[in-house]
């Protein structure tokens, strides 16, 4: 049997599509229901601001804002998907967490130049299943080095 990564698969509306994504699952450190997030001043435009998740501050980012796929509407489906981003503990704001699935190490591609907006830096392949395509993300590759040495701040303060 081939080697096998196991991801958690979520998804990003735009415009009536559907695009699905997936993380594996070694940068996952749960998923959440999503809570609206305390403001904060100043903030990159991605960041919705932060949450109280059991006496840590964590910043919320929008991966659609981040993606320049558009502003995410909170809704019952949204969830937080909270990984290490760079050492960095964050919660990124998805609209649905579909599945957590194994995916063979042959079905991966390597990534086009772009795909839907998003540059190949953030991208670690392309999963391919029997009908469906999967953007597999690099987390620590979504945020540059400036935006990293914004969050650690946020990172730092506890309740």
């Amino acid at each position: 049997m081939a080697d096998e990564i196991q991801l958690v698969v979520f998804t990003l509306k735009q415009d009536g599509l559907v695009c699905e994504y997936g993380v594996p699952i070694t940068k996952v450190q749960e998923i959440i229901s999503m809570v609206t997030p305390t403001k904060l001043p100043q903030a990159p435009d991605f960041v919705e601001g932060i949450i109280n998740l059991r006496g840590k501050i964590i910043p919320i980012i929008d991966l659609k804002k981040r993606f320049k796929m558009g502003t995410s509407t909170v809704s019952s489906d949204n969830r937080s998907i909270v990984v290490e981003v760079a050492g960095q503990t964050v919660g990124i704001m998805v609209d649905e967490v579909s599945e957590v699935l194994r995916l063979s190490v042959d079905s991966i591609e390597p990534p086009p130049a772009v795909i839907g907006g998003i540059a190949s830096d953030y991208l670690t392949g392309v999963g391919k299943l029997q009908d469906r395509l999967l953007i597999l993300l690099d987390m620590d590759r979504i945020l540059d080095e400036s935006e990293k040495t914004e969050l650690v701040g946020i990172n730092q303060q506890e309740i």
